[in-house]
């Protein structure tokens, strides 16, 4: 292993460890959404970091018994528990004209302080239910007011230091921001540095988006997540080619995290596939002249 200039081989090692530094560190970084039960399994096929979710780990509902367990284990993880989704419970309006800003705000606020103590760099705002709107509401007044709260959110994420991920949907899901490039105009809009974009691939190919929507919205993905479309398998299992897509990632210099997002009957046999599929096609696209 090449080591970098200026590190010392321990530093780079425990680099490692944490999943901020690749072998290939000019290529994306693969994480994956999993249960930490899953954790020895993921950190054997190869991933570094997974992604939990708010509702079981952070989510102002639990105990303090319970929050002090999962500090606890997401702190003795060998992956880091890079992420968090399933933001908001269905009960949080954050769309539409049952809002109420200050319990959403107060709500952002608490899982925020969680998210900073666990080490927790990102929580991806998918939350379907909560963002739909009524049917034959007002688009453009849904739209107008969402950026005016994920303006707030994103205030309340710059005090903790944690990147609010907004992500595109498709419309079996939800009824609201169901293209990559109307989730990015929201955040175009809301234009601040910790709400950011998260281009879902997987939800790209359910609702047919090119993957040039990913380069006309390259300034402002910080993340991806990704599945097979069919099943919402993971990567290998269908043998679904992304190639495409991170050639668009690739055109826009993209070189974050592409978490796997998808379900399995058998994670022991899927996730070791799905690291080696995905790196695979990864290196493929990257490595090209």
């Amino acid at each position: 292993m090449k080591i970098i200039k200026g590190l010392g081989l321990l530093t780079v090692i425990v680099f490692l460890s944490l999943g901020f530094v690749s072998v290939k560190p000019d290529y994306p970084r693969i994480g994956i959404v999993t249960s930490l039960k899953q954790d020895s399994i993921a950190y054997a096929a190869g991933f570094r970091s997974i992604g939990e979710s708010v509702r079981k780990m952070i989510s102002p509902s639990l105990s303090e018994r319970e929050l002090r367990t999962n500090l606890e284990d997401i702190k003795s993880a060998k992956c880091k528990v890079l992420m968090c989704n399933l933001f908001f419970p269905g009960s949080i309006k954050i769309a539409g004209p049952a809002v109420n800003e200050r319990q959403v705000l107060g709500y952002v606020d608490s899982v925020l302080t969680m998210a900073r103590k666990a080490g927790i760099k990102y929580i991806v705002l998918g939350s379907s239910g909560s963002r739909n709107i009524p049917e034959n509401y007002d688009l453009n007044k849904a739209k107008d007011d969402f950026v005016v709260l994920c303006k707030k959110m994103g205030q309340v994420a710059e005090k903790h230091k944690v990147t609010i991920l907004l992500e595109n949907l498709q419309k079996s899901e939800t009824n609201f921001l169901t293209s990559l490039n109307a989730a990015a105009d929201i955040v175009r809009r809301v234009d601040e540095p910790y709400f950011r974009l998260n281009a879902d691939i997987f939800h790209m190919m359910r609702e047919g988006e090119s993957p040039e929507e990913i380069i006309a919205a390259g300034d402002l993905i910080s993340f991806c997540e990704i599945a097979e479309k069919e099943k919402r398998s993971l990567p290998g299992v269908a043998g679904d080619d992304f190639r495409p897509y991170l050639r668009a990632l690739k055109q826009i210099g993209y070189r974050g995290f592409i978490f796997i997002e998808g379900n399995t009957n058998d994670p022991g046999r899927d996730i070791p596939i799905s690291f080696k599929y995905l790196n695979n096609q990864i290196s493929e696209v990257y490595s090209a002249s």
